[in-house]
């Protein structure tokens, strides 16, 4: 450890892990710490016994639940987008050959006390119930014209100014009723609350047109989910770090964080040890006084013994409260994975709730999505404060992550990615292709 590096990152959530492995390609020096004794940070994936310890220290693992190690369970629950930023950086940097994708099977928005799918096809929205006969003409127009939109290209605007007209004059121009809108913009643009509507159209259309799109991808749904949980990704990216020169460090303490005298970063130290470096990526829990608290997110994890009702028996499905259909701010998502995807037991589900806090009962505010997974085995929640740094971290060479939101995806993950990427370097993040298994064996032949 004692010796100089180009960049010591700090923590190994997906943010961290992502910069490493960007940064080791590009031939950087990178010395990768988590004082946690595995991958993932606030983003990990829990065995049985993990969870316990967590949720539920001193109590006894019940026998019935299995073994171990056929859990793995996400701390902060999201999928990916088919057609998301993300998936673009796995596929751009090959580590998918890593790492295993399944399809999630269904997109399903709450409607009036129920649950309905969001149509992914064309007959599915003919025989949509969140629509009468009159109004699916009218979005069928709408999706008619997203189908030739082209973000870059205003002739297919259809004579809107997408950077000063509102969403919702855009949806009056296509005649799209009050509950179209709410499904529309919260189970696909996947806004978080409905400020959306008065904004600028442009990111919500963008938005939309990533949904249809990520659900073009591979039918069914828009998401995606890796084989035995989220915790796979940042190793994924931990592993290409390696390849390419990363040092790595589990289970190893930060005692201090070392500045020189002008106050930029210049190392950190564990015991005896000193790591030196002229940058430093980090998540927010290393520097708690470069941070400033935001939002509260509930999330309740559930074991469930049978598929959710209302979703057609999928093994997996993604499930939007839209707030104001529960008369809140915010959105409530579920997410529901099952055996299939190797995260609980034969014959087991999870369902996983999220939502920001708005009162001092945050149970109860995930009460209708609670409701909708009845009966429940067992249910472990857990509340996280949202941090965001305080400064760029231009005037100390240090740049601290965000904490993970709660929306459904991770685009706005990706973002962070590339904003620290842009503060650090000051060019925008294109990656390079990476070689291929064979390319690469070839090139070591």
């Amino acid at each position: 450890m004692e010796e100089e590096y180009d960049v010591i990152v700090l923590g190994t959530g997906l943010t961290e892990c992502i910069l490493s492995g960007i940064f080791s390609v590009e031939g950087k020096k990178v010395l990768h710490i988590d004082r946690n004794d595995h991958y993932g940070g606030e983003s990990a994936s829990y065995n049985l016994t993990q969870i316990f310890n967590k949720f539920r220290p001193g109590k006894e693992v019940p026998q019935d639940l299995g073994r171990d190690r056929d859990w793995n369970v996400d701390m902060v629950p999201k999928f990916l987008m088919a057609n998301g930023e993300l998936t673009n950086i796995l596929v751009h940097t090959d580590v998918t050959r890593y790492i295993e994708f399944k399809q999630i099977s269904g997109s399903y928005v709450y409607r009036d006390g129920r649950v309905a799918k969001v149509p992914a096809t064309e007959m599915e929205a003919i025989r949509s119930p969140l629509m009468g006969i009159f109004e699916k003409r009218r979005m069928k127009k709408f999706f008619e014209w997203l189908a030739t939109y082209k973000a870059d290209d205003p002739s297919t605007f259809q004579g809107m100014d997408l950077d000063s007209m509102s969403m919702n004059e855009v949806y009056a121009k296509f005649g799209l009723e009050p509950g179209t809108k709410d499904f529309i913009g919260h189970a696909m643009a996947l806004q978080l609350d409905d400020s959306y509507l008065t904004m600028p159209a442009r990111e919500t259309v963008d938005r939309i047109v990533l949904y249809l799109q990520s659900v073009a991808r591979y039918g069914k749904s828009p998401y995606i989910y890796p084989l035995y949980g989220l915790g796979e990704l940042p190793q994924g990216f931990a592993r290409l770090s390696a390849i390419y020169g990363g040092t790595y460090m589990l289970d190893k303490p930060v005692d201090e964080i070392l500045y020189d005298d002008d106050g930029k970063f210049m190392g950190i130290r564990s015991g005896e040890e000193v790591a030196k470096a002229k940058i430093c990526i980090g998540d927010p829990t290393y520097f708690p006084s470069k941070v400033r608290a935001g939002d509260k997110v509930i999330r309740a994890i559930c074991v469930l013994k049978h598929p959710v009702s209302g979703c057609d028996n999928a093994d997996s499905a993604q499930i939007i409260i839209p707030q104001n259909q529960v008369g809140r701010k915010h959105d409530i998502y579920t997410t529901v994975l099952s055996s299939n995807h190797n995260v609980v037991p034969k014959d087991h589900y999870l369902g996983m709730v999220s939502t920001v806090i708005e009162t001092n009962a945050p149970h109860l505010e995930i009460e209708p999505a609670i409701k909708l997974l009845k009966p429940i085995s067992e249910t472990f929640m857990g509340i996280a404060t949202l941090y965001e740094p305080l400064e760029d971290g231009k005037a100390d060479n240090v740049y601290i992550s965000r904490s993970y939101d709660a929306t459904s995806h991770f685009e706005t993950t990706t973002d962070d990615v590339k904003n620290i990427y842009r503060r650090i370097t000051g060019k925008d993040l294109v990656l390079k292709k990476r070689p291929t298994v064979d390319e690469e064996q070839a090139a070591q032949a």
